[in-house]
């Protein structure tokens, strides 16, 4: 019979690699609970509407990417692309604004897209991100990209670019849709089919196309930090002050836009060296009228989403992960069926005291156990065998030095604590 293989785009997390998982997930913990941020958990799943309305019914995630199925009364499901949209539908499902203040949100899981895998890009992908909802002060966005930064610093990834743009606001974004379309318009034939597609229906989307005749036709088009109104240009003056009072080094990008319908004024990208064309560790910005999109009030709201598995090939690569290998205290050889009898209850006494205590379950001999022992990086080996039982023993061996004694199985947990004390 023929082995069934992982779906395409997808990929199995093996101990060893968990093991850098966990670090990263702590280290993403703790730095969104410093700044204030909150754990949200959302469905993996979603209405497909929620999606078509919050992201955008020309992106290419809507248009092409998403994994979409009827449940059996034929309603229309769609495994989640991406964090934001569900966060705000759980915001406002919960009426998480009525507490008052800033409703500042972080969530952590697995992504569906159905686009080509390539390096850093799956079908199934772990994304983590943050939201801050229920303010436009500049301050808000300036707090959320230093804290990216800052993260990505606490890993070693000090070489960053952090690429910068305003793309204005419901009031000055239409005048500046109305020009890109003017300029590109007598070049329509030479655009690729989608850039033709989206020219009259979302102009926006054709700055953020890869295809290179696309990206050279785009090269003079009229930049829209020139459109923008006086809110939108003072916003985001503001926040360039901000990140030059703390310190934080951008570039300015006026032809930066993101992927989704939803933001206005601030986005931004900050990328690594490491990966090629697919060089993004993260990327946001500000989505004031996203909430109201999804059937609230008008709500400011603004984030950041990041992939764990780009993440990983840079600390891959560059070797800034930490050698996380757990050993046992203690291996237990027990050698005959009443020895067995004897350590299998010993061993699960000292787990639940807190050791980490392996034993054999295949009736090894004792040269092959000391071989698993050494193998598991266990620094002592407690042997027990009729001799042993009799005398109510366990021979202990230090596998760096060779050495034996015997201690009383009664004061097994005390030699223990006397041990790993130093």
């Amino acid at each position: 019979m023929a082995q069934i293989n992982a779906p395409k785009g997808t990929y199995d997390l093996l101990p060893e690699d968990l093991t850098h998982w966990y670090y990263l997930e702590n280290k993403l913990r703790q730095i969104f609970q410093e700044y204030g941020y909150a754990e949200v958990r959302t469905p993996i799943f979603e209405h497909t509407e929620l999606f078509q309305r919050g992201i955008g019914e020309t992106t290419d995630i809507v248009e092409k990417e998403m994994f979409t199925f009827p449940d059996r009364a034929g309603r229309s499901l769609t495994l989640r692309p991406e964090g934001t949209a569900s966060v705000v539908r759980a915001f406002l499902e919960h009426n998480l604004a009525a507490s008052g203040g800033i409703s500042k949100l972080y969530y952590y899981g697995p992504m569906f897209r159905c686009e080509a895998p390539q390096a850093g890009r799956f079908r199934q992908f772990v994304q983590f991100g943050v939201e801050a909802l229920g303010t436009e002060d500049p301050r808000i966005d300036a707090e959320i990209i230093t804290m990216a930064v800052n993260f990505y610093k606490r890993l070693g990834i000090n070489d960053l670019d952090i690429n910068l743009n305003s793309i204005g606001c419901p009031d000055c974004r239409p005048i500046y849709r109305q020009r890109l379309i003017e300029h590109l318009r007598p070049r329509a034939e030479k655009l690729c089919s989608d850039c033709q597609r989206r020219l009259e229906r979302n102009p926006l989307r054709l700055l953020d196309c890869k295809n290179p005749i696309c990206k050279s036709l785009i090269e003079d088009v009229p930049l829209i930090t020139e459109s923008l109104c006086e809110s939108c240009g003072s916003h985001f003056q503001r926040l360039r002050d901000l990140l030059d009072a703390v310190g934080i080094p951008y570039n300015l990008n006026p032809r930066l836009v993101r992927g989704f319908d939803y933001y206005t004024k601030t986005v931004f990208e900050i990328l690594a060296g490491d990966l090629g064309a697919q060089n993004a560790l993260c990327g946001g910005g500000r989505y004031d009228g996203l909430v109201e999109e999804c059937g609230g009030s008008p709500t400011p709201g603004i984030g950041f989403a990041a992939g764990m598995e780009r993440l990983m090939m840079v600390l891959n690569a560059r070797k800034l992960l930490p050698q996380v290998n757990p050993k046992p205290h203690l291996y237990l050889a027990p050698l005959g069926e009443a020895a067995q009898l004897k350590v299998f209850p010993l061993v699960i006494q000292l787990r639940e005291a807190g050791w980490v205590v392996e034993t054999d379950f295949q009736n090894r001999s004792l040269k092959s156990q000391l071989k698993l022992a050494n193998k598991l990086g266990a620094p002592i080996v407690g042997v027990i065998g009729d001799e042993e039982l009799a005398k109510e023993q366990i021979l202990i061996r230090r596998m760096d030095a060779s050495q034996q004694q015997t201690v009383a199985l009664a004061q097994l947990e005390g030699f223990l604590k006397e041990e790993f004390s130093h």
